[in-house]
C-alpha cells in the first residue's frame, strides 16, 4: 500500500507538471469577466471559451490515448505542454475573439495530450491498491493549480488586463522546459490485442467500442456530471460580477478559498473513504451532496452565501473527479492509454455541451445555468445508484 521512494519522486514530478500546467491557465480565471467585457462579448463568449476548448479534447482525445500507448507517456506529456503554452501566447497576443477561439483549440489539443497520458503514467507507476493514492495526488496538485493561478491573476490584473496573460504564457514555458529534463518515460505495459484493434479505428468507432467496455458506466457518469459542473463554472465569474458586483479580486479569493478546500481534501481525504466506503458508495454520496450545492446557490442572497455554498460544491467535485478516474482505471486493466482517453473524450462532452448550453441560456436569464447543473446531477446520481443495484445484484447471482 505504501508507495516506495522511487515512486514518490515520479509522482511529484507529474504534481510539480500538472500543477504548473493548471496554474497558467488558472491565472486568467478572474480576469476573463472583466476582459470579455472589454472586448463586448458577455455569456456566450464566456461559455465558448470553455465549449472549443473541451471541444478539441474531445476530437483529439482517442487519439491521444492511442499515442499515449504508442509512443509512450513523457512524449505525450511534453507535447501537451508545449500545445498548452502555445495557447497562451496566442492569448496574450490578439483581442480578435476568433483568434482567441483558435487559441482555446490549440490549448484543447495540449490537453487531449497532457491529462491521459499523466493518469495513463499514474496507472503504470502504481499497484492495483495504491492507484487512488496516486490519482488524488495527481488531482490535488491540479486543485492546486486552481488555487494559486487565480490568486497571482487577481493581483497582476492591477498591472493591466493582458499582463495575467503573458505570466500565464511564461510559467506554462517552464513547465515545458522542467518535463524535458526531468521527467523520465514510465515502463507501460502492452495494450492488449482488442485496444490494439480499436487503436486503427475512428473516434466514433472506438466511443461505439466503449460501450462494451466494463467501465462505460463510470463513463456516462463522466459525461452526464461534467456537463452539469462545467454548466455552473463557465459562468460563475459572470455570475458574481452580475449579482454581487464582485470584483477580479473577490472571484480570485473564491476560486482559491476552493481550490484549498481541494487540495486538503485531495491529500488527505479521497484515499482513505474510498477504502471505508467503496468508490461506488463515495459518489452516490457526494453526487448528492453538490446537488444541495446547486439547490441552494439559487437561494444565495449575498457574496458571502454564494461563497459557502460553492465551497460546498467545490468539496464534491474535488472528491468526485479523481474517485471516477480511479474506478475506471481499476476497471480497465492493462487498456489504460485507451481508458483514460475515452474518460478525457467522455469529460470532453460534457464540457463541450454544458459550457456552450449554460452560456446561451445565462444570457436569457442568469439563474438558468444552475437549475440546469441541478436536473443534470439528479439524472447521474439516478444512474449511479442504478448502476450500483445492477452490480450488487449481479455478484449476489454470482
Amino acid at each position: 500500500m505504501f508507495m516506495s521512494a522511487e515512486q514518490r519522486k515520479k509522482i511529484i514530478i507529474l504534481m510539480i507538471n500538472m500543477f504548473i500546467a493548471i496554474g497558467s491557465f488558472g491565472i486568467i480565471i478572474p480576469i476573463l469577466p472583466a476582459y470579455l467585457a472589454s472586448i463586448n462579448q458577455g455569456g456566450t463568449a464566456a461559455g465558448l471559451m470553455i465549449a472549443i476548448f473541451a471541444g478539441a479534447q474531445l476530437i483529439f482525445s482517442p487519439i491521444a490515448g492511442k499515442w499515449t500507448d504508442q509512443f509512450g507517456r513523457r512524449k505525450m506529456i511534453i507535447y501537451g505542454l508545449i500545445g498548452l503554452t502555445i495557447s497562451m501566447f496566442i492569448f496574450y497576443a490578439v483581442n480578435s475573439i476568433w483568434l482567441l477561439y483558435a487559441s482555446r483549440v490549440v490549448g484543447g489539443v495540449g490537453a487531449a495530450l497532457l491529462v491521459p497520458a499523466i493518469f495513463a503514467y499514474v496507472a503504470d507507476i502504481t499497484t492495483f491498491d495504491q492507484r487512488a493514492k496516486g490519482n488524488s495526488l495527481v488531482s490535488a496538485a491540479m486543485s492546486l493549480g486552481i488555487v494559486v493561478g487565480p490568486g497571482i491573476g487577481g493581483f497582476l490584473a492591477d498591472f493591466g488586463l493582458k499582463f495575467p496573460f503573458l505570466i500565464s504564457a511564461l510559467v506554462s514555458l517552464v513547465a515545458v522546459i522542467f518535463s524535458i529534463f526531468v521527467l523520465k518515460e514510465s515502463e507501460t505495459k502492452q495494450a492488449s490485442q482488442t485496444m490494439d484493434m480499436a487503436n486503427n479505428e475512428s473516434m466514433v468507432r472506438k466511443i461505439a467500442l466503449s460501450v462494451k467496455m466494463p467501465y462505460f458506466i463510470p463513463l456516462i457518469i463522466t459525461l452526464v456530471m461534467s456537463f452539469g459542473l462545467m454548466a455552473y463554472e463557465s459562468v460563475i465569474g459572470l455570475y458574481l460580477d452580475n449579482q454581487f458586483n464582485s470584483t477580479p479580486k473577490d472571484i480570485a479569493t473564491m476560486v482559491t478559498a476552493t481550490g484549498i478546500v481541494s487540495v486538503i481534501v485531495q491529500l488527505f481525504v479521497v484515499d482513505r473513504i474510498v477504502r471505508r466506503f467503496g468508490e461506488v458508495s463515495v459518489l452516490i454520496i457526494f453526487i448528492s451532496v453538490a446537488a444541495i450545492g446547486f439547490l441552494l446557490s439559487l437561494f444565495a442572497s449575498s457574496y458571502l452565501i454564494f461563497f459557502g455554498i460553492s465551497l460546498i460544491i467545490f468539496l464534491s467535485t474535488s472528491i468526485l473527479r479523481p474517485v471516477l478516474n480511479t474506478l475506471i482505471s481499476k476497471m480497465a486493466g492493462n487498456e489504460q492509454g485507451f481508458a483514460m482517453g475515452m474518460n478525457n473524450a467522455y469529460m470532453s462532452i460534457g464540457n463541450v455541451l454544458g459550457p456552450t448550453l449554460a452560456g446561451m441560456m445565462y444570457d436569457v436569464q442568469i439563474t438558468y445555468p444552475f437549475i440546469l447543473g441541478l436536473l443534470l446531477l439528479i439524472l447521474t446520481l439516478m444512474i449511479t445508484m442504478a448502476w450500483q443495484k445492477k452490480s450488487l445484484h449481479a455478484k449476489a447471482l454470482s
